[in-house]
């Protein structure tokens, strides 16, 4: 036994050294007090400054498995250092080596500054750490709306590469995290949502692709995409983590004293498992996501977060999640002080949310609330009465603490990815990197209306113009959206108008830059309406009738806009809808104004007139008509009344993209193999067939339809065009979708010429629609394939039918 005094002299020398790993940087294994940056948990020199020798740790055993490491790891820790870690900010556990860490960070276009994680250097004063480089931009790129609208599977998976090379950069230099809340997947069921910006828009299947493709950008490492036959997916290192949320059935932020705390959404099983579930399924099947957020809504009474159906049987069980499921912030809280569910006590909450499969609770504890003390996860401040209570298992604690550390050991945060070790200020707001966010926000501008072909301006007839509007001089906001960081550099519309004209109050042509903003359409503030803001649609009209010429309306928006009023007035002849464009949004819009850029974009979501909101509230979860109610559907797959202004999918070109297919239809024979036929609903006076219809699940389902696309460019400007088809159900079936996107592609056509693109569909995937039984199920009889764009429509039948 050590004496007193040198016993004291260690206590104190680890006390030190402590404050010093958990103050100084943000992932904190982190920078020390000589500005050394560790980039991993399991390096020798770290664990010297704590008095410890590593090699008495078998959790840094490079050698052994993971799971053996991480068991290892929690078995040093005690029940009080377990239950420390149960939240966004653990404690670690500095007498075992292990350092604290920052789960939150967020990266839904861009590194942002939202949570404690990332941070940025403030240029009006000297740089936090010593001997690390002075960081103050990432790239923002366009909004998730906008780069929905590309359809660009390709440019969905490069933003996620993009950013998750800025985030490790951030990481080597202590000034970032290895886990990032992003995306959010959540279907734009109502076109009111604030936070539909955030968003890759109303269809499922779309949203799905998203997810998939940014998931992988962000979290794949080359030659580490997938596992050997027989490996354990849980050991597949990956570059950073991405999360997919808000599971689910969350689409209500704030809506006239409905609040997305106390919300309780009331929904079918069907429209659970076709539209709110889908996107977040392909996500962890397809994406491989490494987490899932829960949201702050009930759902048919059960808070999402306690919800052991939908967490632990869901996403851990049936679709076998590779990694931990957080709750949103304060969603455990929220279950006790909102939604007060079943009237549980803070103890009664945490442990029920454990139970149910939640790993790790956000709680604002980087904030502090009115006496200044700082606001804890509910985890961290009820776990150790739950368990001192009987109200929460070790075992369980164990259990979440696994699938938190062996993530971060995928992430090489114990061991470190020496591919990306080098990474640092100057692969942040790379050349390519804000190339390509130029490049991504064009891609993603939808051009509305271009009456007698105004746009593109031909700067050389066009010299001078009247630029008016309250976004021409869009603060970063207006243009960024939320849950960004500061910008590499950030152009508005007049900066990018610039550079190819001057500007004149006198000139015959006039450009208007309006549009919403974030105190319109926002996280915690649903709108009111689909309108323009009043004052505006006065300006415009007036503007409208007082120029010689027809003006160009710029649209800044994430949601869509009833602009009805300009799409039916001859004095306004264009409408350009830029969303909200990142960054180097200036440049794109100038780009496709002015005709270096051909806009190709297609909305990824219906675009209502405001009359559409007085026809239902914000709170009708049914995707289908409500007849008794009087409700229309919602989303096109659904909606087939006359207040849409603008379709799903719609989009002009500087050209016209006609189609011709090679197929004239065909059959498809599915075996049944002794398997049950299962019921299908008929519209009144429509037999049943002897087999109506067959369950996907438990189908080998290998049968697939092939069939070519030939888009043809009519037109004397070359450009990008998004391919997008449809299938549609046999007519007779009762309550179906009226189509649905099953597969898209984009591709370039040049000027005068024709591209063949070739699709696969898989019959169970691309022709399977959702029963009111919630069976997904292939129908007997003709389905349609479609494929169809403003300027023109192919389709084909597809017969099918069930042998023995």
């Amino acid at each position: 036994m050590a004496s007193s005094s040198s016993l004291h002299l260690l206590v104190l020398l680890l006390a030190v050294a402590s404050l010093i790993l958990c103050a100084a940087s943000s992932n904190d294994t982190g920078v020390s007090g000589t500005g050394k940056v560790y980039t991993k948990v399991c390096e020798p020199a770290r664990f010297a400054a704590l008095g410890l020798d590593m090699e008495s740790f078998q959790y840094c055993n490079v050698s052994l498995p993971y799971a053996d490491r991480v068991r290892d790891l929690i078995g040093w820790m005690t029940v009080k250092e377990k239950v420390g870690g149960l939240g966004d900010w653990t404690a670690g556990a500095p007498r075992i080596g292990l350092p604290a860490y920052k789960w939150w960070s967020e990266a839904l276009h861009g590194l942002s500054t939202t949570g404690p994680t990332t941070r940025f250097d403030n240029l009006a004063t000297p740089h936090l750490h010593s001997g690390t480089a002075a960081v103050y931009n990432a790239t923002v790129f366009a909004n998730v709306i906008n780069s929905a609208a590309s359809f660009n599977e390709t440019l969905w998976k490069s933003i996620g590469q993009a950013v998750s090379t800025e985030a490790r950069a951030m990481y080597n230099m202590g000034k970032g995290g290895l886990t990032y809340w992003s995306p959010n997947i959540n279907v734009v069921r109502d076109p009111r949502w604030g936070r539909t910006l955030e968003t890759p828009g109303e269809d499922p299947y779309v949203v799905g692709r998203y997810a998939v493709n940014f998931v992988r950008g962000m979290q794949d490492i080359p030659g580490h995409e997938t596992v050997a036959a027989g490996g354990d997916p849980n050991t597949r290192p990956i570059k950073t983590s991405a999360c997919c949320k808000h599971y689910a059935a969350y689409d209500l932020d704030d809506w006239k004293n409905h609040t997305r705390f106390k919300f309780n959404a009331r929904v079918e099983e069907r429209d659970m498992i076709e539209t709110f579930q889908r996107p977040f399924e392909m996500c962890v099947r397809d994406g491989d996501v490494s987490s899932v957020m829960c949201s702050y809504n009930r759902i048919n009474g059960v808070p999402a977060c306690a919800d052991s159906h939908l967490l632990s049987q869901t996403i851990r069980g049936d679709w076998q999640l590779h990694g931990y499921i957080v709750s949103d912030c304060d969603a455990v809280r929220v279950m006790t002080d909102n939604a007060t569910w079943p009237g549980y006590s803070p103890v009664e909450s945490s442990a029920a949310s454990l139970k149910a499969g939640l790993d790790l609770d956000c709680g604002e504890s980087w904030m502090k609330d009115a006496n200044g003390k700082p606001v804890m996860d509910f985890f961290s401040t009820y776990g150790m009465d739950a368990v001192n209570m009987g109200k929460m298992r070790e075992s369980d604690i164990d259990k979440a603490l696994t699938n938190q550390y062996m993530t971060l050991m995928r992430l090489g945060y114990f061991d470190d990815i020496a591919q990306y070790s080098s990474l640092s200020k100057k692969d942040i707001c790379s050349d390519e990197h804000k190339s390509l966010a130029v490049d991504g926000a064009r891609q993603g501008m939808v051009l509305l209306k271009n009456e007698n072909n105004l746009l593109p301006l031909d700067a050389k007839k066009v010299a001078r113009v009247n630029v008016r509007g309250p976004h021409i001089q869009a603060p970063e906001k207006a243009m960024d959206g939320d849950y960004t960081g500061p910008p590499c550099r950030y152009v508005t519309p007049r900066q990018g108008i610039s550079k190819f004209v001057k500007f004149s109050h006198v000139a015959n042509t006039t450009i208007y830059f309006g549009g919403i903003n974030l105190n319109i359409e926002s996280e915690g503030n649903d709108r009111e309406d689909l309108l323009l803001p009043k004052n505006q649609t006065e300006q415009i009209i007036r503007i409208a009738k007082a120029s010689p010429n027809p003006i160009i309306l710029v649209i800044l928006s994430g949601g869509g806009v009833d602009v009805s009023f300009a799409q039916n007035n001859p004095k306004i002849g264009a409408i350009l809808w830029a969303g909200y464009p990142g960054g180097e949004g200036g440049n794109a819009i100038a780009d496709v104004i002015f005709g270096q850029y051909n806009p190709g974009g297609r909305l990824p979501l219906t675009w209502f007139k405001n009359n559409y909101i007085n026809q239902l509230p914000m709170t009708s979860m049914e995707l289908r008509p409500v007849p008794k109610l009087g409700y229309p559907g919602r989303t096109y797959k659904f909606y087939d009344g006359p207040e849409v202004l603008y379709p799903f999918g719609y989009g002009l070109s500087y050209t016209k993209f006609l189609y011709k297919m090679d197929a004239n239809g065909t059959d498809v024979a599915i075996p049944v193999a002794g398997r049950h036929c299962k019921q299908l609903s008929y519209k009144p006076g429509v037999s049943a067939s002897a087999c109506p219809a067959i369950n996907v699940d438990g189908h080998a389902c290998t049968e697939t339809i092939r069939f070519n696309v030939s888009v043809i460019n009519s037109g004397d400007k070359g450009g990008s065009h998004p391919v997008i088809v449809f299938t549609k159900p046999p007519a007779e079936v009762d309550e179906a979708p009226i189509k649905q996107v099953v597969a898209f592609q984009r591709v370039f056509v040049h000027a005068r010429s024709t591209v063949n693109v070739s699709f696969t569909l898989n019959v169970c995937k691309a022709f399977a629609i959702v029963e009111k039984t919630a069976y997904t199920v292939v129908p007997s009889g003709v389905s349609t394939v479609l494929v169809e764009n403003v300027d023109s429509s192919v389709s084909f039948p597809v017969k099918i039918n069930f042998s023995a």
